[in-house]
């Protein structure tokens, strides 16, 4: 039997899914290196410009995924563009719970500075955000993750794979420094219009 056919056929089966190695480990009945070795030739198979489809790892899964190099022909066929893609505002708010999840929605406000339910709400239609849980804060608020289809959208297999982001802190002494150095201003001001 193929089994490369067989593999190109649970890939097409299982679609958006995918399939764990571990899984077609068992459905085949054969070892993670013989799944390797089946996956890669069929990933050599579809580099070929003969193919428009290629095997992906996203979202710990293998799928069968489109080639970027087709993605205008693909915008065509859906529509507008523009529509499909996520606005500066949607980005932000996306970012800020991919970072800290589970997150209530509380506190993806304070960290944005302005209210951001309607965002979230649309992030959760379009799948790429989900409540994974309730806080134990008063109230239960509900925490919310990102999804496979977040993970399969920015190309990723897996959370670790995010840009690392470097946060700049304010010590105390700037802040107070800041505080006391602007008072100082105020007060000879008030002096000088005496």
């Amino acid at each position: 039997m193929n089994l490369l056919g067989v593999i190109e056929g649970l890939l097409f089966a299982v679609g958006d899914e995918g399939i764990t190695l571990k899984s077609l480990c068992e459905i085949l009945d054969i070892t993670t290196d013989r799944a390797k070795e089946l996956l890669k030739e069929l990933q050599k198979r579809y580099e070929s410009d003969a193919y428009g489809i290629r095997v992906s790892y996203l979202g710990d899964a293998f799928k069968l995924t489109t080639k970027k190099e087709h993605k205008d022909y693909y915008h065509k066929l859906l529509g507008n563009p523009e529509a499909q893609t996520l606005n500066e505002s949607n980005l932000e708010v996306l970012a800020i719970i991919a970072y800290n999840q589970p997150i209530t929605r509380v506190l993806i406000d304070e960290l944005r500075g302005v209210a951001c339910g309607q965002i979230v709400r649309k992030l959760c239609a379009r799948g790429l955000v989900k409540i994974v849980g309730k806080s134990k804060l008063p109230g239960k608020p509900n925490l919310y993750g990102t999804t496979k289809e977040f993970l399969d959208y920015f190309g990723l297999a897996s959370l670790e794979d995010l840009p690392k982001v470097e946060i700049e802190e304010t010590s105390q002494e700037e802040e107070t420094e800041l505080f006391t150095s602007i008072y100082k201003d105020n007060n000879d001001l008030e002096e000088n219009n005496k």
